[in-house]
């Protein structure tokens, strides 16, 4: 049978690692292609890697219809949600994964109150309104399998990081955590930071959050005639004030901890 392949649909997630792609190919020709292509009409929906190396090799493979696909968007949802059950893919792509499905459950959303309204406006009888619920914060937070303050650092990324740091992110040379911070920089200084490798990334993530901590209290010297309250409450002032820096401190160092565990967690997943 005639297969298209939609170069769209193709790029709509992200390619194999270099390592995936040779393990993918090593178990077709050991074991066969034992799951069906799934197809809409003729065109490839899942399994563009699978059918490559078919090709390529002359394996033969099974298609299947999916018969619940009425649109693209149906097509992408299904993509979506079938990427975000493997347990392959990365903290930073269900993340944008999900987030694409509340772009389009939103826009689904309003087109059916578009339509309603307009049915109401000429009085005829509303279409029924689409089933699923709009996808709050913490929905697409639960469908990614990350917290909520991690999916807003993926969403700074995705906005306002170059393609070089996005690249760092994805084959796992910088956590999403200092990638976030490194997003905040202009294009040209992370584009040289991902230039620089892992340790000048690192760096400039430390350099951007110590930017951020509120600048450090000043305590005014004692007058030479202070009375005795006045000197308690220096005191006081002064103690308070170490034990401020000291908590900033302590958060600072326990930030870059948690960034170089979630390192140290990227790359053993890598290996």
């Amino acid at each position: 049978m005639s297969i298209t392949i939609n170069e769209d649909l193709r790029a709509y997630i992200d390619p194999l690692t270099d390592d995936e792609a040779t393990a993918l190919e090593r178990s077709l020709l050991s074991e066969g292609c034992r799951d069906a292509l799934v197809l809409w009409g003729d065109v490839l929906v899942d399994g563009h890697n699978r059918y490559a190396i078919c090709q390529k090799h002359g394996i033969p493979f099974k298609t299947v219809q999916n018969p619940t696909f009425k649109s693209m968007d149906d097509v992408h949802l299904w993509m979506i949600d079938n990427h975000l059950g493997r347990r392959s893919v990365s903290d930073f792509q269900r993340g944008v994964l999900a987030l694409r499905k509340k772009e389009i459950v939103a826009a689904r959303l309003a087109e059916a109150r578009a339509r309603q309204s307009q049915a109401e406006i000429a009085g005829a009888e509303a279409p029924p309104q689409a089933d699923e619920p709009p996808w709050t914060r913490e929905s697409v937070a639960r469908a990614a399998r990350v917290s909520s303050a991690t999916l807003g650092q993926i969403e700074k990324i995705q906005k306002t990081a170059a393609p070089e740091l996005v690249g760092a992110v994805k084959s796992g040379v910088i956590s999403i955590n200092a990638a976030a911070a490194v997003a905040s920089l202009p294009s040209e200084k992370q584009v040289a930071a991902v230039a620089g490798g892992k340790k000048e990334l690192r760096q400039a993530a430390r350099e951007v959050r110590e930017s951020r901590l509120p600048p450090k209290p000043t305590v005014e010297a004692l007058p030479s005639d202070a009375t005795p309250d006045q000197i308690t409450i220096h005191r006081l002032t002064q103690a308070l004030t170490e034990l401020t820096e000291e908590r900033d401190r302590l958060k600072t160092k326990v930030q870059h901890l948690t960034i170089a565990l979630a390192e140290a967690r990227a790359q053993s997943a890598g290996q």
